[in-house]
């Protein structure tokens, strides 16, 4: 939802108005003290947030674009675009001041209609501010922290899917903040567990528990990042089967594989799945980037290709992803009346995807799909991607996957590689289940030796036949995290829909 101000002058003044000593109230102390806990006041200057502001800009073609977080007494920025040179302003009189009183996005069309907006110094001031919104950045437990504001010159409107987007904008740094947060948590237990095992054993034995201890740390932590980098759970789709398998290389080590599926609107639904260039914490930003601008691109243009033209050029505007680039499938349901769905495929530099068919003796016939063109994604700023369409039918399936399947090795030495996958996939039955086809292809790895492993990364999607029983959505989903005490390192989940 999103709070539009622009009022006649009888009406009275909004509450967001009002000039009460809000540092008094007890929710207003609850709020700074959530401030506090973030510990993120007066830090340096951090890419992702960076980005947030660039990319509000840019998908609101704004001037100006910040991230914002109130203070007692100021309005401190953690990031902005098109304000250089400003790190923080009074908090009275103050646009975010207000904004961040209310959960909803606050929408000002024209700010010299506004009581409180007019008085602002950069409305009333040199930059001659027209138009401002702004959403607000909320914790898991409902304490508003600051705002990511957009701001122009003219004053304009914007849709409630803007504003819902400026909300997803808010959501991403609220992520980034409590992935900042648990990492300082980290590290901090880690610092007084250390220094009490120093106090109490010797040298010897106490770097020989430290050791085994910090390894358990690195693989939960990994653990920890790698789920918040792909969806709990897969989204029940009415007329489609959906199943996922990950598993990452190493427990130690926070893969780089991702994958997605969204509603985009209209009964559409978009779906992705890529491979970041390398593994641990600098990889994982970039998936996080990648993840995040792909669902946020998808709002605005749920074209493929234009999804992935928006990623390439998010990785090349941000120095700290360096030469780190990705490779990518994005693609586009569109149910068809009669029955499975109309699928566009866009390819970034991406291995094909699969698609299997019944054929004549109940057995599958595999085509490999992949548009040609498509180049790498954030490697070149003139990259060009490619795309192509498909029908999707009852009774067929599409795989997609990480290459970290078809280089895995067999017995004898050799990579699976795209012919020993798609001979495997000939031998399954029709009609094509998804769960099955998931099913089938992870007991497959499982009988590969485990040397020099990579990440693997699977989604499988299928139409269920008019007489398939039982009726009904099956989303199967398998992965595999950093094992913790009494558990085993492999989970797998099922969820039906009725």
């Amino acid at each position: 939802m999103s709070e539009t101000r622009n009022m006649p002058e009888q009406a009275s003044p909004p509450a967001i108005a009002m000039k009460e000593p809000l540092a008094a109230s007890s929710a207003e102390a609850a709020r700074l003290a959530a401030v506090r806990r973030y510990d993120i006041l007066d830090t340096l200057p951090d890419g992702a947030y960076d980005r947030v502001a660039a990319l509000a800009a840019r998908l609101f073609a704004v001037p100006v674009a910040t991230v914002t977080i109130v203070d007692e007494d100021r309005i401190w920025f953690k990031a902005t675009h098109g304000l250089e040179g400003v790190a923080e302003i009074g908090r009275d009189p103050g646009l975010c001041a207000s904004a961040v009183l209310t959960d909803d996005t606050t929408v000002i069309p024209d700010t010299l209609l506004d009581p409180v907006a007019c008085s602002n110094p950069l409305v009333a001031g040199p930059m001659g501010v027209r138009f401002y919104a702004a959403a607000p950045i909320i914790t898991s437990d409902g304490h508003r922290l600051g705002t990511v504001n957009v701001l122009d010159t003219r004053p304009r409107e914007i849709s409630d899917a803007d504003s819902a987007t400026l909300a997803d904008l808010a959501a991403v740094v609220r992520d980034q903040l409590e992935l900042r947060l648990s990492a300082l948590h980290v590290v901090r237990v880690e610092q007084e567990r250390r220094k009490a095992e120093q106090e109490k054993r010797q040298a010897e034995e106490a770097a020989r528990q430290r050791a085994e201890r910090d390894k358990a740390a690195i693989a939960a932590f990994a653990s920890t990042l790698q789920r918040t980098l792909v969806p709990p759970a897969l989204p029940a789709v009415p007329g489609l089967e959906l199943a996922c398998h990950y598993k990452t290389a190493s427990p130690q080590e926070v893969g780089g594989d991702f994958y997605d599926v969204f509603p985009v609107g209209g009964g559409r639904w978009a779906f992705f799945l890529g491979d970041v260039c390398g593994k641990g914490a600098e990889a994982a930003s970039v998936t996080s980037l990648t993840r995040y601008t792909l669902r946020a691109a998808a709002l605005v243009d749920a074209d493929p290709t234009a999804a992935l033209k928006a990623l390439n050029t998010a990785l090349l505007l941000d120095a700290a992803v360096g030469t780190r680039f990705c490779t990518a499938v994005f693609g586009l349901l569109d149910p068809v009346r009669e029955g499975g769905f109309t699928v566009t495929l866009a390819t970034g530099g991406h291995p094909p995807a699969y698609h299997l068919s019944p054929a004549e003796g109940g057995g599958v016939q595999v085509e490999a799909v992949r548009a040609k063109g498509g180049m790498l994604v954030g490697a070149f700023a003139e990259a060009a991607f490619a795309s192509l369409s498909l029908y999707l039918a009852p009774g067929e399936g599409l795989l997609l996957y990480t290459d970290g399947l078809t280089e895995a090795r067999t017995a004898d030495g050799d990579m699976l590689a795209e012919s020993g996958l798609t001979a495997f996939l000939a031998q399954r039955r029709a009609p094509v289940s998804a769960g099955v086809l998931i099913d089938d292809t992870v007991a497959l790895l499982d009988t590969l030796p485990d040397t020099e492993r990579d990440d693997v990364a699977l989604l499988a999607l299928s139409v269920p036949t008019a007489d398939a029983a039982p009726a009904g959505i099956t989303t199967t989903a398998h992965s595999a995290a950093a094992p913790t005490a009494h558990t085993d390192a492999s989970v797998g989940q099922e969820n039906r829909r009725p």
